[in-house]
């Protein structure tokens, strides 16, 4: 995965949040209700992370997938290899024992 598109989404969704808490935080009643300027700045943040930041989630998701679909390739090719030496081994015993007989 490529690191900078997973650093970019996730500062960018922080700075999301981080921007509308701060503009919240210059009004007095927020200062006293400073979960309630939470609350909202996360709304808010997530609102625009819907409407603005689809590109890069769309990146970062992709990425995660070929990095799976990879792994799990590779995995596969193992286990298949695992297999075919195990039945291979399975099988030369038999073979001896039916030479020496």
């Amino acid at each position: 995965m490529k690191a900078r598109s997973a650093l970019v989404y996730t500062v960018l969704r922080l700075l999301a949040f981080l921007v509308p808490f701060g503009i919240l935080m210059l009004f007095p009643i927020f200062r006293e209700l400073y979960w309630l300027a939470a609350i909202f700045a996360a709304l808010i943040g997530l609102s625009l992370s819907l409407l603005f930041l689809r590109r890069p989630l769309a990146e970062v998701t992709t990425e995660l997938a070929h990095r799976r679909a990879r792994a799990k390739t590779a995995n596969d090719e193992d286990v298949e290899d695992a297999a075919a030496e195990a039945a291979s081994a399975d099988e030369r015993p038999h073979q001896e024992r039916a030479v020496g007989d």
